[in-house]
């Protein structure tokens, strides 16, 4: 069954319906891999993936060192129609967009915190190459691209890799985030994001990483513990319109980041979100982009899931001092 989007009457919010996802290889299983288990990310395994879209090598002709291929088993997919169709009081419309896989490296055990600055540099402006190819159909309203590290953030594979999700419509969570940061433009006449770079890089007690243009911070009202954000110092409301030349210090700050949660968190599986514009937007004076790093090992419970409210078990001040001293937490 091809992917389907339906629409919440109540919220207005699109939710895919998507069941050959439920197909897809899972390294996870109880009792640990089957017998025989091969990684289709692996050299050799080429085959076991779609053809790439873009490749990475090791000079003309070598190996490569980074792939990008279509999910076989996408949450949504190209073709179809954009049109909303009725089903009774309720609407729906097809699973159009893309799904695409960034193989991060051909090393299966290496993961981000490990690999050389370069090699994570390139995985960041893979990304921004393959929004700015994507967006270039109208259709595409946003694109997430995101990592998912560890069994419990959703990782169906250990080896190292991220994911490219094209939408034709923008998320209600973005569209909320742009919307708080419009009004509070509108209120101070000032980028949120902006200002908050400015009472962070000040206050310090929540900076967890910092170089000439990249801020790391455990936000102020972090909603789960150990979450971590890193913002460019220079205002820019769309990631993929980033200079290239800044990948290696985002790679730098990212790596270093991501290495000081696994010092606190030995462990720790995580999601990784790049938070940008809709890509067909022009140029935002009250939105900045940024990356959200969230560490999983507290689980919504009712109370959350009924109010919307979190609740945070380490403040922020503590997250970051733990980070930067390298004292474990004990989950």
């Amino acid at each position: 069954m091809a992917p389907e989007i339906r629409k919440d009457p109540v919220f207005g919010r699109w939710v895919i319906v998507a069941s050959e996802r439920g197909l897809r290889p899972n390294e996870f299983k109880p009792g640990g891999p089957e017998l025989g288990h091969v990684c289709p990310f692996c050299p050799g395994h080429e085959e076991e993936t779609p053809p790439p879209v873009y490749t990475l090598r090791n000079g003309e002709g070598g190996d490569w060192r980074l792939r990008v291929v279509l999910n076989k088993y996408p949450a949504l997919a190209a073709g179809g129609s954009a049109a909303n169709v009725p089903d009774g009081m309720y609407e729906h419309m097809d699973g159009i967009g893309s799904h695409e896989v960034v193989i991060d490296t051909p090393f299966h055990d290496r993961q981000l915190e490990d690999m050389p600055v370069r090699d994570v540099a390139d995985i960041f402006r893979t990304f921004i190459l393959r929004a700015n190819e994507i967006k270039k159909d109208p259709g595409v309203k946003y694109i997430m691209i995101f990592k998912n590290f560890g069994q419990h953030a959703g990782a169906s594979l250990a080896h190292p890799h991220s994911q490219i999700i094209a939408m034709p419509m923008v998320p209600i969570r973005v569209v909320t985030e742009i919307d708080g940061a419009r009004a509070y433009s509108e209120k101070n006449g000032r980028c949120v994001f902006c200002d908050i770079v400015r009472e962070e890089t000040g206050f310090r007690k929540r900076v967890v990483g910092e170089n000439d243009n990249f801020l790391a911070i455990t936000p102020y009202a972090s909603r789960f513990s150990f979450e971590t954000w890193i913002l460019p110092k220079k205002h820019e409301s769309h990631f993929e319109r980033m200079e290239s030349g800044l990948a290696e210090d985002l790679a730098s700050i990212v790596k270093g980041t991501i290495g000081k949660l696994h010092s606190a968190l030995e462990g720790i599986a995580y999601n990784l979100i790049v938070h940008s514009m809709p890509v067909q937007d022009r140029e935002a004076g009250h939105y900045h982009w940024h990356i959200e790093i969230m560490p999983k090992f507290n689980h919504m419970a009712g109370f959350e899931w009924g109010t919307g409210f979190y609740i945070n078990t380490v403040s922020p001040e503590d997250a970051a001092e733990m980070m930067n001293s390298g004292k474990k937490f004990k989950i």
